[in-house]
């Protein structure tokens, strides 16, 4: 088995109203638990986009940890999903159904182990 994290950019969202984010939201926790019941999840989560950021910068003196993110930027990570899964194959077909289910691309990458 190998794990795969599968993950969107925020800017990859689109702007879209309340009513649609409220019918993607059943389609992609449909899918969660279909990872689930196929005993591959390890985890998912979403990323609050207005709470705290801080950043640790371990290149001085001493850990420096500030508020805010490390780099100013306009694309940060908007959530994840980690599934551990017996091939390639299977990790990108989560990643298209967590895709399809969200609305919006996913990146798919094997984590190192």
């Amino acid at each position: 088995m190998a794990e795969y994290l599968i993950y969107f950019n925020q800017r990859w969202v689109g702007d879209h109203t309340p009513a649609w984010f409220a019918e993607r939201g059943p389609l992609v926790r449909a899918v969660i638990e279909e990872i689930k019941s196929a005993g591959q999840f390890v985890f998912a989560g979403g990323l609050e986009e207005d709470g705290p950021v801080f950043a640790a910068d371990p290149t001085g003196d001493a850990v420096l940890v500030t508020d805010g993110p490390y780099v100013e930027s306009k694309e940060y990570l908007g959530g994840l999903t980690i599934v551990d899964v017996p091939d390639e194959e299977t990790a990108r077909m989560w990643g298209a159904r967590i895709a399809e289910g969200c609305g919006w691309p996913q990146e798919v990458r094997r984590i190192k182990s």
